[in-house]
């Protein structure tokens, strides 16, 4: 019996690229990276000021800044500064900013009611700055660890942080954030089932165009720590937050927990810590398409504005570096607090 005829795919070889008789090597990848407009047209990933969200910290008080010494550069400001800040973006063309407040011990309580004061002091922030630079969008912390006595993102009862009565209590300081003026909610609380939570109860109260952009892949991780000095967090933390805060060790569970926050109602979500983690970013943009974010932590920060003030690295071309890395791993933008220096130089 003859064998049968291979079919016309299978029979083909497989293309060669390089001709046998060429001179070797007729493929020079090199010849694309010889000067800045070859390597500029050339390039797969693109970093822009539109992909900047810059992450701010503000206090009490009128026309201070205290530098917060464990991130290098920045500082907490009173409100008057930070429309001042959030002029600059609008200046720099950085499209939006986060407001994260530091609230002194003597205001923290374990039912942690600021949260959801419309007079606290990240409300009177959004409001004075969406009053001043109304087309610069300004985007909230939704968790509860600036007002917490504990320290913890939710409420704390008999050593446990309990999920139900967290996200009523979350649900609340959502609605005082958007009817302050907050244009994105960023719960970054980490407790079950508080997008749809919130999401039903912005509808119901008339804020269906507040976006959420969900934390919804945050790990419990060691590069929080200036962030906790620059919110006075560090001092007042019990315990860790291992109980609701993701694994390090985990990755498939980043994805369920993506699925879960766009089912419920997010618009966007993110993936924190952003360097050590950018296997997840690829991952959560890969797998679902949608906007995606990462936060470049105050650790990450640190690590690289404390080896550049040392003499350790050029600092300025590793922050642009570690900006690209961010794309190149599929994220839409950037929480980082390096967004007015990158967008300085972006601008040439």
């Amino acid at each position: 019996m003859r064998p049968l005829a291979k079919s016309h795919d299978e029979s083909r070889q497989p293309m060669s690229l390089t001709p046998i008789n060429a001179p070797f090597p007729s493929t020079r990848l090199r010849r694309l990276r010889r000067n800045p407009a070859l390597r500029g047209l050339a390039a797969e990933n693109v970093l822009s000021v539109d992909d900047l969200i810059w992450p701010i910290f503000v206090m009490e008080g009128d026309n201070d800044a205290h530098p917060i010494p464990s991130m290098p550069g920045v500082s907490r400001l009173t409100i008057d500064r930070a429309v001042n800040a959030a002029k600059e973006a609008r200046d720099l063309g950085i499209p939006a900013i986060c407001i994260f407040p530091y609230v002194e011990g003597s205001f923290k309580t374990e039912d942690c009611k600021l949260a959801w004061s419309a007079d606290n002091l990240s409300n009177r922030a959004t409001a004075a700055i969406k009053s001043a630079v109304p087309e610069v969008v300004v985007m909230t912390d939704v968790a509860l660890d600036p007002y917490n006595a504990n320290g913890h993102d939710g409420i704390v009862r008999d050593g446990v942080i309990v999920n139900d009565e967290t996200v009523e209590a979350l649900v609340k300081m959502a609605l005082a954030q958007a009817a302050a003026g907050s244009d994105i909610l960023g719960p970054s609380d980490m407790m079950d089932g508080r997008i749809g939570a919130m999401r039903r109860a912005l509808e119901a109260d008339g804020f269906q165009d507040t976006a959420i952009l969900s934390y919804s892949a945050k790990y419990a991780s060691a590069f929080y720590g200036p962030f906790r000095d620059a919110v006075g967090a560090s001092g007042a933390l019990v315990g860790d937050k291992k109980t609701y805060q993701m694994n390090p060790a985990n990755s498939d569970e980043a994805l369920r927990l993506v699925a879960r926050d766009l089912a419920e109602g997010a618009d966007m979500v993110m993936v924190k810590p952003g360097m050590p983690y950018l296997d997840i970013c690829r991952r959560v943009k890969d797998q679902f398409g949608v906007p995606t974010y990462a936060y470049q932590v105050s650790g990450e920060y640190a690590m690289i504005a404390g080896a550049g003030a040392n003499g350790w690295i050029n600092e300025e071309q590793v922050m642009m570096e570690s900006l690209i890395g961010f794309k190149r791993a599929g994220c839409d933008g950037i929480l980082t607090y390096f967004a007015p220096r990158a967008a300085k130089l972006l601008n040439g």
